[in-house]
């Protein structure tokens, strides 16, 4: 299965319909958003073309296809607006005996783990900073697919996309950041 991981849209429409054209063009079977969908949040500035309404409309037409973690800009409201789940505050993804824990970050990060298992993943969002560091000593990667619309860090917008062991950091452009295979 090819998913496409992507974070912090912000409520901008502009980038949430590069998302999509992106998702379209890389033939992915899923969407995984790991939150802070609508609303920018008071220490970001407004993204381009702020248009949560929008963004609301794009992502519905979508449901079937995303799979939605919360983020610390996610309310019970959002939910109201979505017509797919967007409260939940991780999911775990397996690949083999491999455990992906997917989260928005503010929670569980690098500095305070979930559970995970030697070789597991932790998956998230938040910073708005991709990366990829592996962890020798507690024995996990962790991973981050940016921002879709306010990268931060000298960054880029843009995804991730995950395909059996392979990860490809992208922008939207289709220029390929980064690169990491389990």
């Amino acid at each position: 299965m090819k998913w496409m991981i992507a974070s912090d849209i912000h409520g901008s429409a502009y980038y949430c319909r590069k998302l999509l054209e992106a998702y379209t063009e890389e033939g992915a079977d899923r969407l995984l958003l790991l939150g802070d969908i609508l609303y920018h949040g008071p220490r970001n500035d407004l993204p381009r073309d702020y248009a949560p309404k929008e963004v609301i409309a794009l992502l519905n037409e979508r449901k079937n296809d995303i799979y939605c973690v919360r983020g610390n800009c996610d309310t019970e409201v959002d939910q109201m607006v979505l017509e797919f789940p967007v409260l939940s505050d991780y999911c775990v993804l397996a690949e083999g005996t491999q455990a992906i824990y997917a989260t928005h970050g503010h929670i569980y990060n690098e500095q305070k783990l979930p559970p995970l298992h030697s070789g597991d993943i932790l998956l998230h969002g938040h910073t708005h900073v991709p990366k990829c560091v592996v962890h020798e000593t507690e024995q996990y990667i962790c991973m981050n697919p940016g921002s879709v619309s306010i990268p931060k860090e000298e960054s880029w917008h843009g995804y991730m996309i995950w395909e059996g062991k392979n990860f490809v950091w992208k922008d939207f452009d289709g220029q390929e950041h980064l690169r990491y295979s389990v």
